[in-house]
């Protein structure tokens, strides 16, 4: 494999589709909320992507089967609405190159199909533990970005950069005449964070108007909430020790003075 190569393993016909595009980033927020979506809304698996720009490694299940890692399109029939390509994978292109052909090839795919609009998710950095996580907007589209306002989302700051396929998309869009808007859960670290993706679904679920129950996220929250202070308890106590271990050198070197 030399190229970013995408399979078809189900013939759809969508009705003005809109792309959903949660690949895994910071706290695992948009791919949370994409899994979360999939499995509550029985959405079905139509194509699949490879490529050599994933990291170089193999998944191997319970079963000791191996396989590549992916990315893979899902797809929602909406009654009354746009349907929906939902979008993750295992990961996302591990260089610079590979995230602008890893896109542009999704791209390219998903005009096929006649979507014209693109909402992506992901995580935004902030500081303050405990506060319900806000959502933050950037988009392409004022109109799209007048919709995520009022459906709860906050404006991104200025000069605020987005990094890796969720803002990347909405950069070549531009080029595209696509519509995108980019949604970003507030998040205080790499740890999975479904409280920031219910976050994310209580904005999202407003715009494209689906009905989707997001109480099955609260127990996944409350095992999420205890790695965190897990985790902050441990680094309290490594910076404890590095302090006592820097004040015993600093008390040799003032004895030997």
């Amino acid at each position: 494999m030399i190229q970013t190569t995408i399979q078809v393993k189900r013939k759809v016909e969508f009705r003005n589709p809109i792309l959903v595009e949660g690949l895994p980033g910071l706290g695992s927020v948009g791919a949370i909320a994409i899994s979360y979506m999939m499995k509550k809304l029985k959405a079905r698996k139509f194509a699949e992507l490879h490529s050599p720009f994933f990291p170089h490694h193999v998944i191997v299940d319970k079963d000791g089967n191996v396989r590549l890692l992916r990315a893979e399109f899902y797809f929602l029939k909406v009654t009354s609405g746009n349907d929906l390509i939902l979008l993750t994978g295992d990961s996302q292109a591990q260089t610079i190159n590979g995230q602008y052909e890893m896109v542009s090839k999704i791209l390219d795919f998903v005009q096929e199909y006649g979507v014209r609009t693109i909402v992506t998710l992901g995580g935004y950095y902030a500081a303050g533990e405990g506060k319900k996580p806000r959502v933050i907007c950037a988009s392409t589209s004022p109109v799209l970005q007048i919709k995520m306002l009022k459906a709860g989302a906050i404006p991104s700051p200025t000069g605020n950069p987005i990094v890796g396929a969720a803002g990347l998309f909405l950069g070549l869009t531009r080029l595209r005449g696509i519509d995108a808007v980019c949604l970003l859960g507030e998040t205080t670290s790499y740890v999975p964070d479904p409280r920031a993706a219910k976050s994310v679904l209580m904005v999202l679920r407003r715009v494209l108007g689906v009905k989707i129950d997001l109480n099955g996220l609260d127990e996944a929250i409350k095992k999420s909430e205890g790695v965190v202070k897990s985790v902050a308890e441990i680094q309290k106590r490594m910076e404890a020790l590095e302090r006592a271990s820097r004040e015993r050198e600093e008390e040799k070197i003032t004895y030997i003075s």
